[in-house]
């Protein structure tokens, strides 16, 4: 008879395998049913979402982005959105994004509870210090001659809340994989950022063209710390 620690272990063990045998079947069938997952790079507004699309678009990747929003000083390569994104949570119908599957789309994270689980989703999330994300902001918003309204603390608060429950659904949903990339991480060491994504995506991206096309030059707002 086995010792008691050995019978745990075994016991963990085939938990274990069950959970990921469970996992994979699991996926297995959301992919057949739903097929290819949309690629969704989500963030706050002003933490490099724009960037990785850009990285993405470089690397292989068909974008979605009508390009309303055209580009402009505090964003000079464009902003690469999609304009029907913004009314999905005034109750726009989502039926149009099975057309945006196998496809990358910047959605950034307020909207993410809105997207229907009847699609498999890839979702590259952006992190940037939040300091560095009300500066850019700011900056932003005087270059347009709009007030900022709320005042940091209180938009630090408001953003930390957001960001923790933009984590729940993105841990809670099936319809979400996600990898995290720090905008900081990704200025500094683009080739790694690349691999990092290409490994999320299959493996199929062209990692050199992703990484030329990040600008260290166009990280202006940065911690004071840095």
């Amino acid at each position: 008879m086995l010792p008691a620690y050995h019978s745990d272990a075994a016991a963990i063990y085939q938990i274990g395998r069950k959970t990921r045998v469970s996992s994979f079947l699991h996926k297995l069938y959301r992919r057949l049913r739903y097929g290819q997952p949309l690629i969704v790079v989500s963030g706050l507004p002003r933490s490099g979402t724009s960037m990785v699309m850009q990285m993405l678009e470089a690397g292989g990747v068909e974008i979605v982005a009508d390009f309303e929003r055209a580009a402009d000083p505090d964003n000079p390569e464009g902003y690469y959105e999609l304009e029907r994104v913004k009314q999905i949570d005034r109750g726009e119908a989502t039926a149009w994004l099975v057309d945006a599957r196998g496809r990358a789309i910047k959605i950034v994270s307020h909207y993410l509870r809105y997207l229907p689980d009847t699609n498999n989703y890839r979702v590259i999330f952006v992190h940037r210090d939040l300091g560095e994300v009300l500066a850019s902001q700011a900056k932003m918003l005087a270059n347009r001659g709009e007030d900022a309204g709320a005042d940091d603390a209180r938009m630090m608060e408001l953003y930390i809340d957001h960001l923790t429950e933009a984590a729940r659904q993105l841990a809670s949903r099936s319809c979400f994989a996600t990898v995290d990339l720090q905008y900081r991480e990704t200025i500094g060491e683009p080739s790694a950022a690349a691999a990092r994504i290409n490994r999320f995506l299959g493996g199929t991206l062209d990692e050199g063209a992703m990484t030329a096309v990040v600008n260290p030059d166009l990280y202006r707002n940065r911690a004071l710390d840095h």
